[in-house]
């Protein structure tokens, strides 16, 4: 029997036509209790039972990837003890107060501390949440932010202009070290238009911080072009790649891209290198030596070139990296897509927001910029263009978004988990 569950449903309470009583009536007992969802206290449950087991299993023999599994785990075990004090204490209060016998002064103290404890509860409930999230595979690593113009002609590629030089600012002002792999443009009506740019952010992290960014920017306003003042829309594509070392051997086996068994492998006899002269304007070297390369990955189609440096060896080098980023990211949102497939399947899961997805409005009539997953609107179009504080706050509120989403789906997880095990169990009763 294939259930189909809504977790906003689940959450208000709505009644699933079709669904047996006993199934209504579990899904709604789902509902958050202390701050946090009893689906999420039983995945960190299990997760803090994982840990003790693997602790045991260690203290007998020792294995680097249990370890690493075990480092892994003890966010959520220390959030978890954190959580079961609280509760304690706030039982405790509570028995307290309800005794008559209890004297006043012992009962106002009791008050007190039981306010102190409620919202200590909501601080470890918070923190219980953020450390059940799991923490995305290039989370730690550095990244390449590629730049495309979409729709709109010239005004998106000039555009896409304001956007490379927007993410350099905010750069340069969080400290990250960047570095401009490589920038293309084409001559336009009244300064040069991007055509494509790629910026490597050489810090650690980077991928984490920045990776709220990808998908698809919308920019309104009236082009320097436009004779009629009519307000125009274009569009501009920004990618979100991590940034592999240049040598993969003392990487995490999951994302060493020199092991053949890893999802990050890219076997060399897969890609077709061609070697070209550059092209567009350049002085006596550029466009007489073959120094511009191409590499197009067979399996998936991907293709990157690459002119920007007079060394050959630089570029392939630079083409390299940029495709191994490119396949890396493909083949995770691949497994992300097949989970979001398997969450729709079995509960109606939400989608995943994609670089395909419009993520984002830069209005310049208003002064505004809106983004359209946390709902944010900053009036103040300059400090977010200028990589500052408003550019910042965006961020901000959509790594918040993201945290909500995924908190979202693990409770809808957990919750069709134990719909399908009390279908299961009625299934066999009556079978």
């Amino acid at each position: 029997m294939t259930l189909w569950v809504c977790f906003r449903c689940i959450r208000s309470g709505r009644h699933f036509r079709g669904l047996p009583i006993l199934i209504q009536r579990r899904a709604q007992s789902t509902t958050t209790n202390n701050g946090i969802s009893s689906a999420l206290l039983t995945r960190a449950q299990a997760l803090t039972a994982e840990h003790s087991s693997l602790s045991h299993h260690l203290t007998e023999s020792f294995d680097a990837k249990i370890a690493k599994r075990v480092g892994d785990l003890a966010p959520v075990v220390q959030a978890w003890t954190e959580w079961e004090k609280a509760k304690e204490s706030i039982s405790e209060l509570n028995v307290l107060l309800d005794d008559p016998d209890t004297d006043a002064e012992l009962r106002s103290l009791a008050i007190e501390d039981l306010e102190s404890s409620n919202a200590q509860l909501q601080v470890v409930s918070d923190k219980l949440k953020q450390a059940l999230i799991p923490r995305h595979p290039f989370a730690e690593l550095p990244c390449l932010l590629e730049i495309r113009p979409g729709a709109g002609g010239e005004e998106a590629g000039l555009f896409a202009s304001e956007l490379l030089k927007m993410y350099t600012a905010l750069s340069s002002r969080l400290g990250f070290r960047s570095t401009l792999l490589k920038l293309d443009t084409e001559e336009g009506q009244t300064e040069d238009r991007l055509t494509e740019a790629v910026l490597e952010i050489e810090t650690d992290g980077a991928y984490d911080i920045l990776r709220t960014e990808s998908g698809v920017h919308r920019v309104q306003r009236v082009p320097a072009t436009e004779t009629k003042g009519r307000t125009h829309t274009s569009a501009v594509s920004v990618m979100i790649l991590p940034s592999f070392p240049e040598s993969g051997s003392d990487m995490d086996s999951a994302l060493n891209f020199e092991d053949p068994n890893s999802d990050y492998y890219v076997n060399p006899q897969d890609v077709r290198t061609e070697k070209m002269r550059a092209s567009g304007a350049g002085g006596q070297h550029v466009n007489k030596t073959e120094s511009a390369i191409r590499l197009t990955h067979i399996p998936t189609g991907l293709v990157v070139s690459m002119q920007d440096s007079r060394s050959q060896h630089s570029n392939r080098k630079k083409a390299w990296q940029i495709l191994r980023a490119k396949v890396a990211s493909m083949r995770r949102e691949a497994r992300e897509q097949e989970l979001v497939n398997l969450r729709r399947g079995a509960m109606g899961g939400v989608a995943r927001m994609g670089r395909g997805d419009k993520v984002r409005t830069y209005n310049f009539g208003q002064n505004r910029c809106t983004d359209h997953r946390s709902g944010i609107t900053v009036h103040n179009l300059g400090s977010v263009l200028d990589g500052g504080t408003g550019l910042e706050a965006i961020m901000d509120s959509v790594r918040s978004w993201l945290t909500d989403r995924e908190i979202e789906d693990m409770i809808a997880e957990e919750s069709a988990k134990e719909l399908l095990k009390s279908q299961t169990n009625v299934d066999k009763k009556n079978s």
